[in-house]
């Protein structure tokens, strides 16, 4: 399937973290991801970070936002910054500008409990194994193929929708696993590991009900650490897609030249492999 081009086949961004995504026609790259991507984060009382994890009905809400802000230089009026609140997030905490109460009212009248809704500060920046990010819980990225989806689905009783940061066509099914540095017009992009999924794909993402485990359970079945790395010590993880971050310092736009939006039907060419996935990050 390689033989033809490598696209783009979909570009998605989660406005708020662990809500539903959108599907938008371009994404701007920045050096904490795409622009807008995982910016908001509900928290708890005590500033705690709300996911599906702990709030599966989290799925059903969705959000978005005017169309100019994908436009590369848009910016929410100054109206919307409002108190900054210390949050924390896993390990990482600090502060977040609050984007105040009728926000908090709703998601604290939809989930029951009092919460707040929360903007990530441009000048802030989580950093995971040294690069930078938003409200992501690693790397800002993820990449994965429409075959390697479409290989997934053969194998379960009901198929499951996919809507990762990018989506590729063309791609042998996990193809995307070997793939070191990949460069979309101006932007060179490098993978880093493997995307090790958490129980996120438990919850379907239509009902908010956490219900789903057959797709754990298959991904288990050959695609876990111990089938794809047998001489490594495993630990359980199970793998779909392929973390990556911008490599803004080696890109034209290090020095502000250059296109930093890619979009849908943008070419994709593979420009550095790993020899197998036994040697993949993970």
């Amino acid at each position: 399937m390689e033989d033809q081009a490598l696209k783009i086949q979909s570009l998605f961004i989660f406005l708020i973290k662990s809500c539903r995504g959108i599907s938008v026609p371009q994404a701007t790259a920045t050096q904490t991801g795409f622009e807008w991507d995982r910016y908001w984060l509900v928290v708890d009382y005590k500033g705690r970070a709300c996911t599906q994890k702990v709030e599966p009905k989290l799925a059903l809400v969705e959000s978005e936002l005017p169309k100019e802000a994908f436009l590369e230089d848009w910016e929410p009026t100054k109206n919307s910054f409002l108190v900054v609140q210390d949050v924390s997030m896993w390990e990482w905490s600090g502060s977040a500008f609050d984007e105040g109460e009728e926000a908090a009212k709703w998601f604290s009248d939809y989930l029951g409990k009092q919460s707040r809704l929360v903007r990530f500060s441009k000048g802030l920046g989580l950093f995971f194994f040294g690069y930078t990010t938003t409200f992501a819980n690693t790397f800002p990225l993820m990449v994965a193929s429409q075959a390697s989806l479409d290989k997934l689905n053969t194998l379960l009783s009901e198929p499951v929708p996919m809507n990762r940061c990018i989506i590729v066509d063309n791609c042998d099914p996990f193809g995307e696993d070997l793939w070191d540095e990949v460069k979309i017009n101006d932007l060179v992009f490098q993978g880093v590991r493997l995307c090790s999924r958490c129980k996120l794909p438990t919850v379907n993402q239509e009902t908010g009900v956490p219900d789903a485990t057959e797709t754990i359970e298959t991904l288990m079945k050959f695609r876990s650490d111990k089938v794809l790395m047998p001489h490594k010590k495993p630990h359980g993880k199970f793998f779909f897609g392929k973390d990556m971050v911008w490599n803004w310092h080696i890109s034209n736009n290090s020095q502000g030249k250059g296109n930093m939006t890619i979009k849908f039907g943008d070419s994709i060419s593979v420009t550095r492999k790993i020899p197998s996935r036994a040697d993949a990050a993970v």
